[in-house]
């Protein structure tokens, strides 16, 4: 009897697949993850107060760059359900920074579609952000 290929394989993910997700930030995104999250903290929101500050300038909210992981889960095929995330945020993002999300399998559980990921997020001068590790379930596309 032919054993059944399990669900990562059938859609080929295994340990060492990678999906990336690039967005350069505009004040627009700023402003309207501001609005939809109702953090208005004038780190993000206010430049002449933000130059006052160990940041020098504003700075975008650091779970933005999780929003940028999670575009990039949403590469690998099938369907992709965020299990969990853990983060630490490096360093701050700005407008105008281009940041690369990656999220790279480091574990895989093969009977139940369970992935562990590094996730990285890194601007356009190769300077990691944020960092963590995310746990993933894929499963069959619907048809």
């Amino acid at each position: 009897m032919e054993k059944e290929l399990s669900i990562l394989d059938k859609l080929g993910v295994d340990v060492g697949t990678k999906r990336s997700h690039m967005h350069t930030l505009t004040d627009a995104d700023i402003v309207m993850f501001s609005g939809i999250s109702g953090d208005t903290n004038y780190i993000h929101m206010c430049e002449q107060y933000a130059k006052k500050t160990m940041f020098a300038g504003r700075i975008a909210h650091g779970i933005i760059t999780l929003g940028w992981i999670s575009a990039a889960l949403a590469k690998f095929p099938g369907t992709a359900i965020y299990l969990s995330q853990s983060i630490n945020f490096l360093a701050p993002v700005r407008v105008g920074d281009s940041i690369t999300a990656t999220a790279e399998v480091i574990e895989a559980r093969k009977d139940k579609g369970i992935l562990k990921l590094k996730t990285t997020c890194v601007n356009q001068e190769g300077k990691e952000v944020a960092t963590g590790e995310a746990g993933l379930r894929l499963y069959e596309a619907p048809e």
